[in-house]
């Protein structure tokens, strides 16, 4: 037995114990104990286990419960109701798509421009998002609020993001969906973005007063832009509609960096979060051994 499989028994004993009996009994098809909280894997997380569908049914069997793809909007309504159809067998809970995807090597779009002509499009791209949210049983899906106008004072920019951001909330608000605004870093990753921290991410949620209007906080980006992570997520919290983890450096998955991931898995069960945590990075290990350590970490901090 490698040490990585090794370590991965050890972990789901530990976690195991945490639970409940019997809960591994009440997952249809789980070979392993359900995860306490929503960690939801990507396309890509389980590459060596075949195709989407395949990828699915290998995390349900290692215990999650969840499941994301940022590029859903993409793809086919076939693909889409596949995917659908793959995590409703299995009991699983849809996370984010992203309802508008920027446009990064054009920096665009700019909500906060005097020309609206990109806030229009951005709404365009939300009334489409429904239908594919519906298909997909998805009840969040993310936006980018765009990128810097230097020409604009950002005063006057955040006043056109919130009057859009309140706009699409009108839109999606009565289908039970919820846009989740992301902040992206600067230093590392997305220079130029309009939206680079969850406080940014608050105040505009909170202008445009609607239920359908929340933040994403991805502790990877907040790390490298603010830090102090658990204070601003009890700060923020009543804004706060999704999570995603990553570690800082690298992106990749807990304990591969700085980030103390079980001080706030604790903090989450704590607070009794019981939404979808995005596994929004990638495997610090090619292959399946890549694999076995991403689900050993998962189980390290779960059983926190």
């Amino acid at each position: 037995m490698t040490d990585v499989s090794r370590r991965t028994l050890i972990a789901a004993g530990a976690a195991a114990s945490l639970l409940p009996a019997g809960i591994a009994a009440q997952r249809r098809g789980s070979n392993a104990a359900r995860f306490s909280l929503g960690y939801a894997p990507h396309e890509g997380s389980f590459a060596s286990r075949g195709g989407r569908v395949e990828q699915i049914a290998y995390a349900a069997d290692q215990g999650f419960t969840a499941w994301e793809d940022n590029e859903a909007a993409t793809r086919s309504v076939a693909d889409q109701t596949a995917m659908a159809k793959a995590l409703a067998d299995r009991g699983m809970t849809m996370g984010v798509f992203v309802a508008s995807m920027p446009q990064w090597a054009k920096s665009r779009p700019l909500l906060g421009a005097g020309d609206g002509a990109d806030r229009e499009g951005f709404l365009a791209d939300i009334r489409a998002s429904i239908d594919v949210a519906k298909r997909l049983n998805a009840t969040r899906m993310t936006v980018v609020t765009g990128f810097m106008d230097p020409k604009v004072p950002v005063d006057i920019q955040t006043a056109r993001v919130i009057d859009v951001m309140r706009r699409a909330g009108e839109i999606v608000a009565p289908h039970g969906i919820a846009m989740v605004m992301e902040p992206l870093n600067t230093r590392t990753n997305h220079p130029g973005v309009y939206m680079q921290t969850v406080a940014q991410g608050y105040a505009v949620a909170r202008g445009a007063n609607s239920p359908a209007v929340k933040v994403l906080a991805d502790l990877y980006h907040e790390q490298i832009q603010s830090g102090n992570l658990i204070p601003t997520l009890a700060t923020c919290w009543n804004e706060i509609g999704y999570i995603q983890f990553g570690d800082n450096p690298g992106r990749k998955e807990p304990t591969t960096g700085e980030i103390n991931y079980r001080s706030i898995v604790r903090w989450l069960r704590a607070k009794r979060y019981a939404g979808v945590i995005g596994m929004e990075h990638g495997n610090s290990v090619p292959g399946r051994p890549g694999e076995d350590r991403l689900i050993a970490a998962y189980r390290e901090i779960d059983a926190a």
